[in-house]
């Protein structure tokens, strides 16, 4: 029994530095206005509300983890926060299934949990460019980003004609 698993988060560089960026840029803001808006108590609720949504957002984010395992059953795959239990794709329900590289700006707007309005179906990825592409026997397509390319192909090609 061949078994692939991987786990993934957002850790680019470039997301931390964005983020770390815009929770000082409302630290500094909240700092600034605070003594001009102190005496209206709606603005400092918006105040308060800001420096506590910004900083779960940012947490939130780094927490996301798209998970995903390849067995003799199927694929299983989760996207934290999200799916709070794996989801089970039986190989039944594959037409086809392949490693490919993809676009992730052009193909699904980015990174994350996306969807496509062109055909695509729904993308799972957390960085890079190379996907695990389903296409399901109802016409429906998925694709779970990875960074292990070859492990990947090594097992799906292990299972696909099963």
């Amino acid at each position: 029994m061949r078994v692939f698993t991987e786990a993934q988060r957002f850790t680019q560089w470039w997301l931390s530095v964005i983020l770390i960026a815009t929770f000082a840029i409302v630290l500094v803001t909240s700092y600034n206005t605070y003594q001009e808006i102190a005496k209206d108590s709606n603005a400092v609720l918006s105040l308060i509300a800001s420096n506590i949504i910004t900083p779960l957002v940012i947490l939130l984010i780094y927490g996301l983890k798209l998970k995903t395992k390849i067995n003799e059953q199927g694929i299983f795959y989760g996207f934290w926060p999200f799916h709070l239990k794996m989801k089970n794709i039986a190989w039944s329900q594959i037409e086809k299934i392949y490693v490919r590289e993809y676009n992730p700006i052009l193909e699904y707007g980015g990174w994350g949990y996306k969807f496509s309005f062109n055909k695509r179906g729904k993308a799972y990825t957390t960085k890079g460019n190379i996907g695990i592409q389903i296409e399901f026997k109802d016409g429906k397509k998925m694709l779970l980003g990875t960074q292990k390319r070859v492990e990947a192909e090594s097992v799906i090609n292990s299972y696909k004609y099963i």
